[in-house]
């Protein structure tokens, strides 16, 4: 292992379309291929960055409510079990295919693990009171009217909605910060973790999905991440997004960001939950964040793409 107290740690959130990009069915061939990139860029990384990776899981969890909604033979399982079963599912995938592009590299083996984890939040907050998060397939009206969960209309059909809670902490931050200190590469908090309420000494698994942005930004805040990099399908970060004045931002502030999110240039189901994301993490002490596209990670690291807010702590 390499003298790991010397280098930075670097937290890279790698968003759903890592592994399946639009128009595609979501093979596991296609998976794995579009794992490379992001793989190849992260591996070269490792010799100045001690990584952790966190990931979303929005098209897989909605594959397996499906397989559920589609088979009555086999007892449904809750969100909870179906968020840590994507862990293991995408776990598995970026270990297998990061340690592959390493192997490439040459020279020592790394030590990789994919961490099952928990992310607590308040039983009472007010996310829980209006659902808003749409997840799993689309129906028509006669078919949502069969379900007793609280749906939504969207272009495409009628969703079901779940709670999308704050992230309070993540349960086994002290576990991860002690294999980041060993020199682990470490995936952890995927799909945003599961979201758990406490109850005494025990956690319960509650029927919600944490933003994976908003979950990356308090693990950086409470392992001592000095860089956060939000890995999604666009450049960065833009004001009149989709307009004939939309105008691309190299770098800004905390204080500018919180503006704008405040004036609303950052839509809350797209861009605002990155920005704030952002923002909480650079507000908490971490170096910089930047939101770049997944093919710029590299490039975004090292200053020359994407969208870089700093702002210190207050």
């Amino acid at each position: 292992m390499t003298d790991s107290p010397t280098r930075p740690i670097l937290l890279v959130a790698l968003g759903g379309n890592a592994l399946i990009r639009p128009g595609e069915r979501g093979t596991c061939a296609e998976q794995f291929a579009n794992l490379r990139r992001p793989m190849g860029q992260i591996a070269r990384l490792t010799d100045r960055y001690r990584l952790i990776i966190t990931h979303g899981n929005g098209p897989q969890v909605g594959n397996l409510l499906m397989q559920q909604e589609s088979c009555a033979e086999v007892p449904a399982m809750p969100l909870e079990i179906l968020v840590a079963q994507t862990q293991g599912q995408i776990g598995y995938m970026i270990e297998s295919t990061l340690e592959s592009e390493l192997l490439a590299l040459g020279g020592a083996k790394r030590c990789l693990v994919s961490l099952i984890s928990y992310v607590q939040v308040a039983e009472d907050d007010p996310a829980f009171r209006t659902p808003t998060k749409p997840i799993g397939p689309h129906y028509t009206a006669e078919e949502a009217a069969r379900f007793t969960w609280p749906m939504v209309s969207t272009p495409r059909g009628f969703r079901r909605v779940v709670a999308s809670p704050e992230p309070l902490t993540v349960v086994e931050k002290d576990e991860i910060q002690r294999l980041v200190e060993m020199d682990f590469i470490v995936v952890c908090c995927g799909g945003g973790g599961i979201p758990v309420t406490r109850e005494g000494r025990a956690f319960h698994g509650v029927d919600a999905v944490i933003d994976k942005d908003l979950a990356s930004a308090c693990l950086g805040r409470e392992v001592g991440v000095d860089t956060l990099v939000i890995a999604t399908d666009v450049a960065g970060v833009a004001t009149g997004f989709g307009t004939a004045g939309e105008t691309f931002l190299r770098r800004l502030d905390a204080a500018r960001a919180e503006q704008l999110l405040a004036a609303g240039e950052f839509p809350p189901g797209s861009m605002g939950p990155k920005v704030e994301a952002a923002v909480r993490f650079v507000r908490g002490g971490g170096t910089r964040a930047v939101i770049c596209h997944l093919d710029e990670i590299e490039a975004a690291v090292a200053g020359t793409a994407g969208t870089e807010i700093t702002g210190g702590t207050t």
